[in-house]
């Protein structure tokens, strides 16, 4: 299991900067990063990670709204593996049937990523937890309507958010899981009240260790009311001193 950052965290930065902010990360520590929105920026990402030294495993891309062989060809060029489909509103986790459809066309886009060597996946926020069908959360539905090969993103400060223990969610969703979203704060809708991991309400190492089948933990703040890259560093920081502890316990 390794660590890498969501790129959406410093957006703001990389709109006036990207192979500066890219530099500033890998100075941070970070060896792997999880982009977003890169078919728009794959060519002068693509530069700037090969100069740093930095693997992106992972990215996002809206693989049910946009071109899907330009994505995958995107993230082909830049050595993503796992596309992982960010965003789907609340409206369509309200019904077992619009929950099937979903589920049918991420299947689908996993067939098509297959042919360029890529894994699908999908990342939640608070409303697939909000949302019970047939006794369970919605995102759990969900999990059951997957074809074998796709995986998950859980994002588990939004299950919490939800009102979901991540714990438990990352326990009934199993070796699905290959990525989390690590993030900490007060466990609010106010994205600008999130924290640097450890300092909030998240037990983020109890999170990481529930998750058996995890390849990558992704540092994410979706907003920060502090300076961004202290931000980051901090949680690195925190991730690398306790992941040490546990593995001298081992």
């Amino acid at each position: 299991m390794s660590y890498s950052l969501q790129l959406y965290t410093l957006r703001n930065a990389i709109s006036e900067d990207l192979p500066g902010t890219i530099k500033k990360v890998a100075d941070i520590g970070f060896t792997q990063v999880e982009p977003y929105n890169f078919v728009a920026t794959a060519k002068e990402l693509g530069a700037a990670l090969k100069e740093n030294g930095l693997t992106a495993p992972s990215g996002h891309a809206p693989l049910m709204s946009q071109d899907q062989d330009e994505i995958f060809t995107a993230a082909k060029e830049l050595g993503i593996s796992t596309v992982i489909d960010p965003f789907l509103p609340a409206e369509h986790w309200q019904t077992a049937e619009d929950i099937q459809a979903t589920a049918a066309k991420l299947n689908a886009a996993a067939k098509k990523g297959a042919g360029y060597g890529i894994r699908v996946g999908y990342h939640n926020h608070a409303w697939e937890l909000e949302s019970i069908i047939d006794g369970r959360t919605a995102l759990e539905y969900f999990e059951s309507l997957l074809d074998p090969e796709l995986v998950l993103e859980v994002d588990t400060y939004w299950v919490a958010v939800g009102g979901q223990d991540p714990v438990d969610i990352l326990a009934k969703l199993g070796d699905r899981v290959k990525f989390i979203h690590i993030k900490d704060g007060p466990l609010t809708t106010d994205n600008k009240a999130q924290q640097p991991a450890g300092q909030g309400k998240v037990p983020v190492m109890d999170v990481i260790a529930a998750a058996k089948s995890l390849e990558v933990g992704v540092v994410e703040f979706d907003d920060y009311a502090g300076d961004i890259f202290e931000g980051i560093a901090e949680s690195l920081a925190f991730l690398n001193s306790n992941t040490a502890a546990e593995g001298a316990h081992a």
